[in-house]
């Protein structure tokens, strides 16, 4: 990774990284541009993480950051989550980020939050 500061780069180097995020997206090849390749390969590096190598398959469903954070604060907020539909390696990180969750879950929070929640009309189950 170059000059992160440079607005030219930056630019390039954000939609390499969108595209290497995106695995339906045809990629278009940029010949020679440093910046973009940065980016796709590092983008691509982080869908991988999250949800298996792409040589292996595209999964149904795709774990993103948004995803996690969901799972995240479902382990926060002591509700339990659903991760039908996942691949086993999504699973093993979703896991991850639950437990995460979890270790820092406080009850007074939950109950603080469902009683917010249930006076706007908004009921979970």
């Amino acid at each position: 990774m170059k000059d992160i500061f440079n607005p030219i780069y930056r630019q390039d180097y954000l939609e390499g990284y969108s595209v290497g995020l995106d695995p339906y997206s045809k990629l278009i090849t940029i010949d020679n541009n440093e910046a973009y390749i940065d980016g796709f390969h590092q983008g691509r590096l982080n869908y991988e993480s999250m949800n298996g190598n792409v040589q292996f398959g595209i999964p149904q469903l795709i774990v993103t950051n948004k995803v996690l954070e969901d799972f995240l604060l479902a382990g926060m907020l002591g509700m339990s989550i659903n991760a039908d539909g996942y691949t086993p390696i999504q699973i093993d990180v979703i896991e991850k980020w639950y437990q995460s969750g979890v270790e820092k879950y406080d009850a007074n929070q939950s109950i603080y939050l469902l009683a917010i929640l249930e006076q706007n009309g908004i009921e979970i189950i």
